[in-house]
């Protein structure tokens, strides 16, 4: 009788373990290439999730729920067919860089060969006054829901009180991508929902106000595309600031530089990103903004085993935009610099190769800038955006469930401008008057 043997193949797994701090863009396109190259990874995150910040905006005014711009980091590490790639929940509170560990919220230190730093950034406040305490942002998927639930809620009490000059205000401060995005998808609900969803309350009693300290929107656009920007969002009905330098945050309004306030309700932060305060803890050099400092082939200063890419990466002399692309290239970069240490070859300096700019002002309406020189805006701007946006999401179940929404948004519309049903939430001015009536 005949014997078959079945040989079984075990992966000898020699090349270093890599840590990776942050699941965003940079970490995960890093973790990939370097499981690709038989390098065992470790993720780690302190939310079990992954969130595809371009669209949270759209999670903020109703268009998305949640779990479309979110894919669990679990559900993505077991994808992985290489078995080489872990995902640990966890904040990282310190690194040992003597030790090489990385010392984190809960469980054991957490060993590494090499470390990749990559944990993305939060909200820069330039040293405004109040801005911590009495704005809302929309860089996380928590901080956008309470954006939203604030904004229907007070569309609500509106209804409800039936008040003829009772006034929403919503104040979104920063010209750039994310607050013209949200400025004019809240100036849709404005010009779109009200009338339809809210017959109690006039349009004129929902103002909407973008806030710039420059003379411009979108700063790296043509100027012909920020024109464009400029009427398209005057003719949503958003008012438009610009040179308006905020000195300080009020619960109920906004100082201005030159001496003029403007009542608020809620008040978006959109004008800036910096590092998380928790980095400073990490012993890692840092820039401007808090970032940590990195020499041009993304290792971090003083540092040969560790690299940083994304958001909170800072190399001054070759400084790169703050957007998904640059992390995308950065963390790829990173592994391939690792194995290039690894063989004793030279690392390569990082080349950001700009694949084009794009940003959503309403339905039908949106700017593209090629870097071939092709500008577009209108219709085909916006399907561009949608096309892209869609594709760069995570998993499937998230790009069908995604177009689904946008689709039967566009072809709802207006009514559903508010399709996304949320909880009750009180917004700093509706804190302060009730407060203000009970103490009266």
């Amino acid at each position: 009788m005949d014997i078959f043997y079945c040989p079984v193949i075990i992966r000898d797994v020699t090349k270093s373990h890599v840590v990776i701090i942050g699941g965003g863009f940079a970490g995960l396109h890093a973790a990939r290439e370097l499981t690709r190259i038989d390098h065992e990874v470790t993720v780690i995150d302190r939310h079990a999730y992954t969130t595809f910040q371009p669209l949270l905006y759209q999670v903020a005014t109703a268009g998305l729920n949640p779990g479309d711009v979110t894919y669990s980091l679990r559900r993505w590490a077991s994808n992985d067919k290489t078995n080489l790639l872990s995902f640990r929940r966890a904040t990282v509170t310190a690194i040992d860089s003597e030790n090489k560990q990385v010392i984190v919220s809960r469980g054991k230190p957490i060993s590494y060969d090499k470390l990749i730093v990559c944990p993305g950034v939060g909200a820069n406040y330039f040293g405004v006054k109040g801005a911590a305490e009495n704005t809302k942002l929309i860089y996380t998927r928590k901080k956008a829901l309470e954006v939203r639930d604030i904004v229907f809620s007070g569309l609500e009490l509106m209804a409800a009180e039936r008040d003829p000059n009772r006034k929403f205000t919503a104040v979104v401060v920063g010209g750039g991508p994310t607050g013209v995005e949200t400025a004019g998808a809240l100036a849709e609900l404005k010009t779109q929902a009200l009338p339809e969803l809210f017959p109690e309350i006039g349009v004129d009693s929902f103002h909407v106000v973008l806030v710039e300290m420059t003379d411009r929107l979108l700063g790296p656009f043509n100027r012909r595309l920020q024109r464009y920007t400029k009427r398209a969002l005057s003719k949503l009905g958003v008012d438009v600031r610009l040179g308006s330098a905020v000195q300080e945050v009020h619960p109920d309004h906004v100082d201005f530089a030159d001496g003029t306030s403007l009542e608020s309700d809620i008040v978006v932060w959109a004008s800036g990103v910096g590092a998380h305060p928790i980095v400073s803890n990490w012993g890692l050099p840092q820039g401007r903004g808090g970032r940590i400092l990195i020499n041009p082939d993304l290792t971090v200063v003083g540092h040969d085993d560790i690299f940083a890419a994304g958001d909170a990466a800072l190399c001054e002399s070759n400084p790169s935009p703050q957007l998904a692309q640059p992390a995308i290239q950065m963390g790829e970069l990173v592994a391939k610099n690792i194995a290039a240490q690894e063989e004793g070859s030279a690392l390569e300096d990082f080349t950001y190769h700009d694949k084009g700019i794009m940003a959503t002002i309403g339905r039908n309406a949106a700017v593209v800038e090629l870097p071939n020189g092709i500008k577009m805006t209108g219709f085909l701007a916006w399907a561009a955006w949608v096309i892209v946006h869609l594709m760069t999401l995570l998993g499937g179940r998230n790009r069908v469930s995604a177009l689904l929404n946008i689709a039967v948004r566009y072809m709802a519309w207006p009514k559903s401008a508010a399709g996304i049903i949320g909880d009750f939430a009180e917004s700093p001015a509706a804190i302060k008057r009730s407060t203000e009536k009970q103490e009266g």
